[in-house]
């Protein structure tokens, strides 16, 4: 005959309530270790991870350095996001939706004023040459090129009130300093703009 021994039943009778303890601690313990919600990427994790400090400097020259390689790494930033066209890094007058239309407006087609640069050079040069009919020929060359520039800067500006009005009719802006703007662009050659250009030669904009 067997006997049962009074506390044997109690410790029999509680499993499910020592294992509901233990998964209540393991929740605890999961939920403590962030599986309670989604897992983040692996560069947002990285980049949260917290690692050991770097040790102070023990010099001044390595202080310094150190500051130098901040100020590159921090300024390696904010070129690409200026040349990526990030309002956050962009200086004011490159701001905004309207702005970056204008651009696309100047970079979707071919400038005259792409080409200042290499005349200008190119007329330049003719004006130190000793024969009269080479110095004017570079006169000549320059005024031309002068008269045409006005005459596509004109067309630019036109396209560009165009595109600002279809674009954001509720809005008011200075047409003007728009234009300004787009043509001071077009003037530069197309792989020195800055921000870069997004759009490509013949785009719809």
């Amino acid at each position: 005959m067997k006997l049962r021994l009074p506390g044997r039943r109690n410790h029999a009778a509680t499993p499910d309530s020592a294992s509901g303890s233990t998964a209540a601690q393991t929740e605890q313990l999961v939920r403590a270790g962030g599986k309670g919600r989604p897992t983040p990427k692996r560069h947002v994790a990285q980049g949260k991870r917290p690692g050991p400090p770097p040790p102070p400097p023990t010099t001044r020259k390595e202080a310094y350095k150190r500051m130098r390689e901040q100020r590159a790494a921090q300024g390696a930033g904010a070129r690409q996001g200026m040349a990526r066209g990030d309002d956050g890094y962009l200086p004011a007058r490159d701001r905004g939706p309207v702005r970056k239309l204008v651009r696309d407006v100047v970079d979707s087609r071919r400038n005259v004023g792409s080409f200042f640069l290499a005349i200008a050079g190119v007329a330049l040069i003719g004006t130190f040459v000793p024969s009269l009919a080479v110095r004017s020929y570079a006169s000549f060359l320059l005024l031309s090129f002068f008269l045409l520039l006005i005459v596509d800067s004109v067309v630019l500006g036109r396209r560009i009130k165009r595109a600002v009005a279809a674009r954001f009719p509720d809005q008011q802006h200075k047409m003007k300093g728009l234009v300004w703007y787009g043509i001071s662009r077009s003037t530069m050659i197309r792989r020195w703009r800055f921000p870069k250009p997004e759009v490509p030669v013949g785009a719809e904009v």
